[in-house]
């Protein structure tokens, strides 16, 4: 079943990205790449896949309570005060887990053809637009990483076992 392979490469890809957040030295948290700090790129990324993997026009769903009109918008430089934490990622990147976790464990092959309430595209274009925009993402930061530390941060890959150290994993 395709759901079986959504849920799957999701959760590969969810592990992939809070070893990454992890992958990141405090040193780099808020180093700016053209004018924008990591955290933002990380939170961009994040926002991303909170709105759009499931429905972005979902009535019922909230910012986090952190969140600015311009907080996840990459043209908007913030301010040297503008900022989030790590564990305020952490915390989120938990929340977003669970919610997309809850959501592909309930999804059928059928469902993947249908639109959500109020949104003019099929689940299974939401899915694959959002697995586009957050493995670019993720490129680009892996790149500050392996640019600035020589490290290069784990990939589990199609078949890759998952490592059995704790986070972070480096190659």
């Amino acid at each position: 079943m395709l759901c079986d392979d959504i849920k799957y490469l999701t959760d590969r890809a969810l592990w992939e990205t809070e070893n990454l957040m992890k992958c990141i030295p405090d040193s780099l948290w808020k180093k700016r790449y053209d004018g924008i700090p990591m955290w933002k790129y990380f939170y961009h990324m994040l926002y991303s896949m909170d709105r759009w993997y499931i429905n972005p026009y979902d009535a019922d769903y909230t910012n986090p309570e952190f969140h600015t009109d311009t907080l996840a918008d990459l043209n908007v430089i913030p301010t040297e005060d503008e900022r989030l934490t790590r564990e305020q990622m952490e915390d989120y990147l938990g929340q977003i887990r669970s919610k997309i976790q809850n959501y592909t464990s309930t999804l059928e092959d059928a469902m993947l053809y249908e639109n959500p309430t109020n949104c003019s595209m099929s689940r299974f274009r939401l899915i694959l637009g959002q697995f586009r925009h957050w493995h670019r993402h993720m490129g680009v930061i892996y790149g500050f990483v392996i640019e600035d530390t020589g490290k290069w941060p784990y990939v589990l890959n199609m078949l890759g076992a998952y490592p059995d150290s704790p986070m972070p994993n480096f190659y």
